[in-house]
């Protein structure tokens, strides 16, 4: 098996800008409730699922994301964000409100595939850079896979710094693929 190559962005909170931009009317960002929860376990599970770079190693990215999942519901330290059209999720955004915390997008943006590619990853990331330095963080600190395009557009465009980073605990049995 292979090694992913991981990336480790980090970005200033009190140098990005303020957010300015709004959402399509319908579309809104919030809080999760617990009653979003599984859905919001769908949604996240879909944005890996339908990435064939993952299939090799699933069952390990399925307890990852559960295992984000359930600290978003049960710590004081973490949250999550939810993109709705009308009533219907369609993204998500796991954090730690933790200063100590090795990532605090975990994950960042997820967005079902039908809606990708309209400025949603952007507006989530937005709110949750907002959030983040509501509740006090000076610095945010994100993991990628390298070459993804969480990775080569949209953390970037926020101007985070990238170093490599050692994640060993997902691996795939195949040579990287960038995600759709």
């Amino acid at each position: 098996m292979k090694l992913l190559n991981w990336v480790r962005f980090t970005w200033d909170l009190s140098k990005l800008p303020p957010i300015v931009s709004e959402l399509p009317e319908h579309y809104q960002i919030g809080p999760a409730t617990t009653e979003d929860e599984n859905e919001l376990r769908k949604v996240l599970s879909s944005a890996f699922v339908l990435d064939p770079t993952w299939s090799p190693a699933m069952g390990e990215v399925m307890l990852t994301i559960q295992s984000w999942l359930d600290h978003a519901f049960t710590s004081e330290k973490s949250t999550c964000l939810t993109l709705r059209h009308g009533s219907r999720i369609i993204g998500a955004s796991v954090l730690s409100l933790d200063p100590q915390a090795d990532n605090h997008l975990a994950p960042g943006p997820c967005i079902l595939m039908e809606y990708r590619n309209r400025g949603f990853g952007t507006r989530l990331l937005e709110s949750s850079f907002k959030l983040l330095r509501e509740s006090a963080l000076s610095r945010a600190i994100g993991i990628a896979r390298e070459n993804a395009p969480v990775a080569r557009f949209l953390y970037t465009k926020f101007g985070g710094i990238a170093v490599p980073a050692d994640f060993p605990r997902l691996l795939a049995a195949q040579p990287l693929v960038p995600a759709r």
